[in-house]
């Protein structure tokens, strides 16, 4: 019979992740159930994305920490942009206020937090996902945010 390695052995065994294999030009990344391609780009001012490239104003020789946090700033920026949309969009349909809400960067958190206070916290990497499962977020933390009973401020704004 064959002696089993411990687990906590197997864990030990592997090496972290080397950055420069993950971040550099000509790497991937999930972007609405899709992936981008990364290209360094010195001519243009900002990352703008041209269908499946993402070009990064970028020298050939920078960092992967420089790589990394150009391609997650313009995520986190379309994360907000697409969510906010998102939630405008429902609120409107539903005929309820546009509440209070914010990107979350917690490396374990859910898609969406809702904090007692009434506001959301949609985490930054929901972008990753198809359009239609960020719609279904949006749309499920809207329908569990408790609707405000209008009637109850108008009979008390009556008597007094």
């Amino acid at each position: 019979m064959k002696p089993r390695t411990s687990q906590l052995a197997l864990r030990f065994d592997t090496a972290p992740p080397d950055p420069a294999a993950q971040w550099h030009d000509g790497a991937s990344l999930p972007y609405l159930g899709e992936q981008l391609i990364l290209r360094f780009d010195t001519d243009r001012m900002a990352a703008t994305r041209d269908g499946n490239l993402l070009h990064l104003p970028l020298p050939p020789a920078a960092t992967p920490r420089q790589i990394r946090d150009r391609a997650e700033a313009w995520l986190r920026h379309e994360a907000a942009r697409l969510i906010g949309t998102s939630l405008e969009r429902q609120t409107q349909r539903l005929n309820r206020p546009l509440p209070r809400w914010a990107l979350s960067f917690s490396a374990r958190s859910s898609w969406v937090v809702n904090p007692a206070d009434g506001s959301l916290r949609f985490n930054w990497r929901l972008i990753e996902q198809p359009p239609a499962l960020i719609e279904q977020t949006v749309g499920q933390a809207l329908a569990a945010l408790p609707v405000a009973d209008a009637t109850a401020d108008l009979w008390e704004m009556q008597t007094a």
